[in-house]
């Protein structure tokens, strides 16, 4: 049986953005609840983890940024810039947050679960080595794969962001590193303003850096052709050792940010894509961690939907038949990415990738 292994912990809902802040602890709280009825089905285990040791995070941050987190614990609101806001108990859910990442690394390459989904906050992927912004304070995906490459020795990380928004400080952590490929599909232009197809990597990360920016409006079936044409083909000549996604459901219809239009089977096929390319790359090392996301309702079925995949476990109904059916995407098709879209990214990224 597959064993998916869930990092929660009600600490994560303590953090406070600032009053009617859209990144909410009802953010989690919606989706704990969701998952609340299929918490005792076998194929999920609920691991103990820590917060991160300094170390950690100094992977990736600067001692000066990790000591103006740190300086808001016990504090009231902290404005850090206009968009990112910290709260009494906000350095301890995001040093938790990181050692949850850092605890699933371990955990996959240990062998003591077959995948997993970090369900975190605060979020990371906007976070820079010395800048925390767009409600993130330290950049979980980004330590968690330094960590995989520095600590533990891995020689091929491949990030997948689909969050609505580009991920500018994994992006720079990695940007002149051939050890992790970062991916981003996000629209464009939009916050926080990087991400542009010609963004590829420099020195001895060049191409490594594949940017797939989007007008917005996209669907299930564009999503599908991406994944389809794009992230798997990447995957099968990157060969890496451990996926890591910074899941943000953002893209979902309706969300508040967003133009996009992903549904809980458009979530669902993603993660099978994902899933299906770990197992035959690399021993099926998979770890989601979640992003943004600010549809109470499509935010918690998107993740029951990802959840599903991972565990083989159908948690919603009727999504089935549909998710089976994005399989046959590509690009071209209806109501996805055209012929012209396509050829502009093959030709952005055609020095470094068959896609």
């Amino acid at each position: 049986m597959v064993k998916t292994a869930v990092m929660k912990n009600d600490l994560f809902l303590e953090h406070d953005a600032g009053f009617s802040h859209i990144e909410s602890p009802d953010r989690l709280a919606s989706i704990y609840n969701g998952l609340s009825e299929f918490e005792e089905l076998a194929c999920f285990s609920w691991p103990d983890f820590a917060g991160a040791e300094q170390r950690h995070l100094q992977l990736i941050h600067t001692r000066g940024h990790i000591d103006q987190i740190a300086a808001t614990a016990d504090q009231g609101f902290v404005s850090l810039d206009p968009d990112t806001g910290a709260s009494s108990r906000s350095y301890e859910a995001a040093c938790l947050a990181v050692g949850a990442v850092v605890e699933g690394v371990k955990m996959l390459m240990a062998g003591r679960a077959d995948n997993i989904f970090a369900l975190v906050r605060p979020p990371g992927h906007h976070a820079e080595a010395g800048q925390p912004m767009g409600f993130c304070l330290f950049n979980n995906v980004a330590i968690a794969a330094a960590y995989a490459t520095r600590e533990l020795g891995l020689q091929r990380v491949m990030v997948i962001d689909w969050d609505l928004h580009h991920g500018n400080g994994t992006q720079h952590s990695f940007y002149d590193s051939e050890q992790v490929l970062y991916l981003s599909t996000h629209l464009y232009p939009h916050y926080p303003g990087s991400g542009a197809l010609q963004e590829t990597g420099s020195g001895k990360g060049e191409g490594y850096t594949i940017n797939i920016p989007l007008s917005g409006g996209q669907n299930d079936m564009s999503y599908a052709a991406i994944f389809n044409d794009i992230v798997a083909p990447v995957a099968r000549q990157y060969q890496p050792e451990m996926i890591l996604v910074s899941a943000g459901y953002d893209i979902c219809l309706g969300d508040p940010l967003g133009s996009m239009a992903v549904t809980a089977a458009g979530f669902a096929y993603m993660t099978r894509v994902l899933k299906e390319l770990a197992a035959e790359l690399c021993g099926g090392r998979l770890l989601l961690t979640l992003e943004g996301g600010y549809n109470l309702t499509g935010l918690r079925d998107g993740v029951l939907a990802s959840l599903g995949e991972l565990a083989e476990t159908p948690l919603l109904a009727d999504i089935s038949a549909k998710t089976d059916e994005l399989a046959k995407a590509g690009f071209g098709a209806a109501g996805c990415l055209s012929a012209e879209a396509l050829a502009i990214i093959r030709k952005a990224h055609s020095p470094h990738w068959e896609i």
